[in-house]
């Protein structure tokens, strides 16, 4: 609690609340443009967050992760087009509920259902994030290494597509992450004899090719798509029936959101789903589900806000990024010199202070803007892509170059943009990717560390409990998860 409160008096920075206020906008800004979301906006900043200190830059990526998230409601509701796919569900009620005339009331649910999920999975970071951080303190390498393993099969249930197409892309994202001089032996490898490989590849620029570039290319297929605004007066608080309506669903989605989020590389769209369907599950409304129910909407934005401060729950206490943005804030973190993981609670309490008091600063300004500035917001939704991509493409270029100032991972970035587009065509998850080039290195650090210990020995892997447990969890995920969808696929197909 004493860091708590030293980060509220950090707060009193001017500074700092200028940076919370300004990223908080432009996060907004970010959710609201279909196309672009979150993940997207924080590895297009990314570049640029290396240039500030390392608290500052945390509070940057993590404000633009929770704003962006809250902002694809607005999308959804008025346009029926999520911001971000964490709000695809929000657009099952929201907009209809528009098209009666509500949207005002449909977006004053959504905002107060971010804000309590938002605010929420902050205190539990708060409190829960220590006791992580505590049992994981007693982890060795072996321990790391299990953990890290799980972390990858957890790809195999990311999204509705292929589990195997998914383990793919993350072992791709692996084998990249090889790249450049391994540090136990000194052997240089894949570098084809450049010294621009010589570290490895540019995160960034694969961060950037795969979410920006990539996403460029797949808008620019729907250039002939045309955009119309449900017209709404202004967004307005929930009545006391609709509070004692959805009060329950709110609760209900946001402990759901805030687990799913802890789980390793699932997130914020996995939770929305998750919340929507049990609140329809539990509801005495059922029948309206689809057609502008609030209980709908609430869910859904409670569920995908509290899972922005569950996955930061692994990222800050293991290491271990709980969602794709998450993974960006991962990278951000290293690349500033800090270490997350059990000894940051420790060690920098001080830092994560800040960090909390920043992201409940946030939550509570997206009460703000949601009630005060949706309509003005709305309108940049209509801002044509044939203007906004192309200033994304050069966004994306200047943050690929900018980090070392070399041509080079300009050349990355662009090929990464490809080869982002050709797997989101094919079925390929680049979130997948991304996660497994940010535990790679994690996990072949901690595998030479662990044989190290061993002296070669595998089998002693099995004397240590807490790592055959998690390889236990690890199997379980792999083997269950892609059945369990092939009886589902077989189940759709037959009826």
């Amino acid at each position: 609690m004493s860091d708590v409160l030293s980060g509220l008096t950090a707060l009193g920075d001017p500074y700092l609340i200028s940076l919370i206020i300004l990223t908080t906008l432009v996060g907004t800004v970010i959710g609201l443009l279909p196309g672009l979301n979150a993940t997207t906006g924080a590895a297009l900043l990314l570049p640029f967050t290396l240039t500030l200190e390392p608290l500052a830059a945390t509070v940057v990526l993590a404000t633009i992760y929770g704003s962006a998230t809250f902002a694809g409601a607005i999308t959804a509701i008025l346009i029926n087009t999520p911001g971000t796919p964490a709000s695809a569900t929000t657009c099952l009620d929201g907009y209809p509920l528009a098209q009666k005339g509500e949207a005002g009331r449909a977006i004053g649910v959504a905002t107060v259902a971010s804000t309590v999920g938002g605010v929420c999975s902050v205190l539990f970071l708060l409190f829960v994030g220590p006791f992580m951080a505590g049992v994981a303190y007693k982890f060795g390498p072996p321990e790391y290494f299990a953990l890290t393993l799980f972390g990858l099969s957890m790809l195999a249930t990311i999204g509705s597509g292929s589990s195997v197409k998914s383990l793919i892309a993350g072992a791709f994202g692996v084998l990249l992450s090889t790249i450049g001089v391994d540090l136990l032996t000194g052997v240089e490898r894949y570098t084809f004899g450049t010294n621009m490989l010589y570290d490895g590849i540019s995160f960034v620029a694969v961060m950037i090719g795969i979410f920006g570039i990539a996403e460029l290319l797949e808008q620019s297929t729907r250039l002939h798509v045309v955009r119309k605004i449900v017209a709404m007066k202004a967004a307005k608080l929930p009545s006391r029936e609709d509070f004692a309506r959805i009060r329950t669903t709110i609760l209900r989605s946001t402990g759901i959101g805030t687990l799913v989020g802890i789980l390793p590389a699932e997130g914020s769209t996995i939770a929305s789903m998750i919340g929507y369907n049990e609140a329809r599950r539990f509801s005495r409304h059922k029948d309206n589900f689809g057609k502008g129910e609030i209980e709908g909407i609430a869910a859904s934005e409670a569920a995908n806000n509290a899972a922005v401060g569950g996955t930061l729950v692994p990222t800050l206490a293991l290491g271990i990024p709980g969602s794709p943005t998450a993974a960006i804030i991962l990278a951000g973190l290293l690349t500033q010199g800090v270490r997350p993981g059990p000894t940051m609670f420790q060690e920098q309490g001080e830092f994560l202070g800040v960090l909390f008091a920043a992201l409940l600063l946030a939550n509570l300004l997206f009460l703000a803007l949601g009630l005060l500035g949706a309509r003005v917001f709305a309108q940049i939704t209509l801002i044509p892509v044939r203007i906004l991509w192309p200033l994304v493409f050069i966004f994306s270029l200047v943050g690929a170059y900018a980090i070392r100032q070399a041509p080079f991972d300009i050349y990355v970035a662009l090929c990464f943009g490809v080869i982002g587009f050709l797997m989101n065509r094919t079925g390929f998850s680049v979130v997948s990717l991304a996660i497994g080039l940010v535990l790679g290195g994690m996990i072949e650090q901690r595998l030479g560390q662990s044989m190290s210990m061993f002296d070669g020995n595998w089998l002693m892997f099995l004397t240590r409990p807490i790592a055959v447990v998690f390889f236990v969890l690890t199997a379980l995920v792999l083997f269950t998860g892609p059945t369990r969808r092939g009886l589902q696929k077989l189940r759709r197909s037959t009826a």
